[in-house]
């Protein structure tokens, strides 16, 4: 990404000395960058350290006007390509969610029309508190692009997630963000998320370990693309910008009803749910008592959604997913040809590095030719970033 104008804004965390950084590697590759700090920001790092590797003056009051002919906050909002919020700490997103501008930083992302990506950063309690949850689902419904926090080593002492990723990182999904913009407009894609959950009872089901991460994260670098986006979820616990149309569902076959009431008029299937493989031949109206030692239950097979849809496919790009613990390879070369896909994902969910829940994953990128690339070990965003390139190469 170069030749861009970049607001960057600066907050009051400690991560704000990974901005000094980022500002660096912004004007390196030849954008103009223009930087605006909170008080709280300053209480880390300096105007002048930013003056000085951006070659502009740094804004931080919003009443410090040092050019009659212009309203500062909004000559930069107005002047932005892309305005960078990095590190933006719980308050600012609280504020950037309720519209409250009562600092530089606020008043001038309020009149700021271009995109807005938000790089959090906080204590792993505070990012996990309901309220900031909130705030950032809201702010994703209003049109900003959040780039996620990883986990890592906090300024408290401990592992945890809230850290602010690395600028390099921050760089490249940026450069994916332009790039992808629009390269799938007017595109209908269904992404799926989530493990499915089979009912025995009205308190009890049977599922798996998915969080859904990996579907959501595909969603959002599908719409980023300019695509269509319908999202059948089983999962609770992500969000998604309201841009998005989501279907939660929680059963395979309430999933399978949903993708194919949308199927014949989409463009392309992201298979990347995990879909029960087995469901209770009955389901209990009322709760089971627990009675005696054990509890037998009887299963039978769920629909193969993926194989049935093969059936019906036209000209739909399919997408599946092969999570498997042994035999990584063979077992996806198979599925693939089985269920007749265009391209298969398949990954290790036995490294606890790589599987359900983890923030990071690893796949293989498998088509009729085998395995025509590999991804490091990176995050689930930055792997979707990577598909949506490769269907937006091949969907026509």
């Amino acid at each position: 990404m170069n030749n861009k104008k970049i607001a960057l804004y600066v907050t009051g965390s400690i991560a704000a000395y990974k901005s000094l950084t980022l500002a660096r590697l912004l004007v390196k590759n030849g954008n103009d960058v223009r930087v605006v700090m909170s008080g709280g920001a300053q209480q880390f790092v300096t105007p002048l350290a930013f003056q000085t590797l951006t070659k502009n003056f740094v804004f931080t009051d919003t009443f410090d006007e040092k050019d009659a002919n212009e309203i500062t906050h909004i000559d930069i909002a107005t002047w932005a390509d892309i305005s960078i919020v990095a590190p933006a700490t719980a308050n600012t997103i609280a504020k950037l969610a309720n519209g409250i501008g009562d600092n530089a930083v606020t008043t001038t992302l309020l009149a700021t029309p271009s995109t807005k990506v938000i790089v959090p950063a906080m204590n792993n309690n505070m990012w996990d508190n309901p309220a900031t949850q909130r705030n950032i689902q809201q702010i994703e419904a209003d049109g900003c692009k959040i780039i996620y926090p990883t986990s890592g080593f906090l300024a408290e002492g401990y592992e945890a997630k809230g850290r602010m990723i690395e600028p390099d990182e921050i760089i490249e999904r940026l450069e994916s963000m332009v790039e992808q913009n629009n390269r799938l407009a007017g595109k209908k894609m269904i992404v799926t998320a989530g493990g499915t959950r089979e009912a025995i009872d009205p308190v009890r089901y049977i599922s798996n370990n998915s969080s859904g991460k990996m579907g959501y994260a595909i969603a959002r670098a599908a719409m980023n693309a300019g695509a269509d986006v319908t999202l059948i979820s089983s999962s609770e616990t992500q969000h998604i910008n309201g841009n998005v149309n989501v279907i939660n569902v929680s059963s395979a076959n309430e999933m399978k009803s949903a993708i194919e009431d949308n199927f014949n008029d989409a463009d392309a299937l992201v298979m990347a749910a995990a879909v029960s493989d087995y469901t209770p031949a009955t389901y209990s109206e009322q709760k089971i008592k627990k009675n005696g030692d054990e509890l037998d239950i009887h299963l039978v097979k769920t629909p193969d959604i993926l194989k049935e849809l093969s059936k019906i496919k036209d000209n739909q790009f399919v997408v599946g997913f092969a999570a498997e613990t042994q035999n990584l390879l063979d077992n996806a070369k198979q599925k693939l040809a089985k269920k007749k896909l265009d391209l298969l994902l398949a990954n290790d969910v036995s490294n606890k590095a790589i599987g359900f829940n983890s923030d990071n994953n690893q796949v293989s990128f498998i088509d009729e030719t085998g395995v025509f690339k590999k991804s490091d070990v990176e995050s689930k965003d930055k792997i979707a970033n990577e598909l949506i390139d490769i269907i937006s190469e091949r969907i026509d």
